[in-house]
């Protein structure tokens, strides 16, 4: 038989809430502000209406502030920069915490964002996986960064995982706000480039990508998600790659 022994008993009102850690209840994104401003360029030629009933399911963060602007009948690199110029300029919107980027022929998960923000606090721009369209497309997942030169070639990223990148589509991504507030970005902020110019050569950037590398110089860091895939539609057949 055990010897019993006397217990000191002290009482203790903090609750399991209480004793959580402030690291801890960041990981589980309680109290953080997660306001976000959704852009979506749009085109004269139409939606489908599979990519319409998509976005309307989409999930936003509860309790948190949540602006979808769409943006019709413009250049998409146009569409992106004169929209986000405004967002800055604008007394409440230049305060919200992200922006987050849906073009027209992409659909999500209804989770897609929600399994974003965790992920927010090591990098300043995500991207959820997606592909070009037609068979054998290539991820919009640009440039391993343990190669140098930096190079933006497309690359499959780790499965369930982030992945670091050079670069991202624009497809489906989640922005940091106050990397466009960093004067030091050339402007436009998102810009297609096809030029030549004797003794340099020919430069072709697409929006996205020339964004990514202007940011990537001031040391901003990218990754690609696959702990949430997008659907690549084709407008036209409503197949989606």
């Amino acid at each position: 038989m055990s010897e019993s022994r006397p217990q000191i008993i002290i009482e203790d009102f903090k609750g399991w809430n209480e004793k959580q850690t402030r690291e801890e209840k960041l990981k589980r994104n309680a109290f953080k502000d997660l306001s976000t401003i959704l852009i979506i360029p749009c085109y004269s030629r139409g939606i489908h209406p599979k990519v319409v009933q998509n976005w309307m399911n989409i999930m936003t963060p509860m309790n948190q502030k949540f602006v979808k602007i769409f943006v019709t009948d413009m250049e998409v690199g146009a569409a992106y920069s004169q929209t986000i110029e405004q967002i800055l300029s604008d007394p409440n919107l230049s305060k919200f915490k992200y922006i987050a980027t849906l073009e027209h022929d992409n659909i999500v998960a209804p989770d897609w964002l929600l399994k974003m923000y965790p992920d927010m606090e090591e990098y300043d721009v995500l991207g959820a996986i997606y592909y070009t369209k037609g068979i054998g497309g290539a991820p919009m997942c640009y440039g391993r960064t343990d190669m140098f030169p930096v190079n933006f070639i497309p690359f499959e990223p780790e499965p369930n995982a982030v992945t670091r990148c050079n670069g991202l589509g624009m497809g489906a991504n989640l922005f940091k706000l106050d990397v466009f507030k960093n004067t030091q970005l050339p402007k436009p902020l998102f810009e297609t480039v096809q030029t030549y110019q004797p003794g340099i050569g020919a430069q072709a950037y697409t929006q996205d990508l020339r964004f990514f590398e202007n940011a990537g110089k001031l040391g901003y860091k990218f990754g690609c998600t696959t702990k949430t895939t997008v659907g690549h539609m084709d407008i036209e057949t409503g197949f989606v790659w």
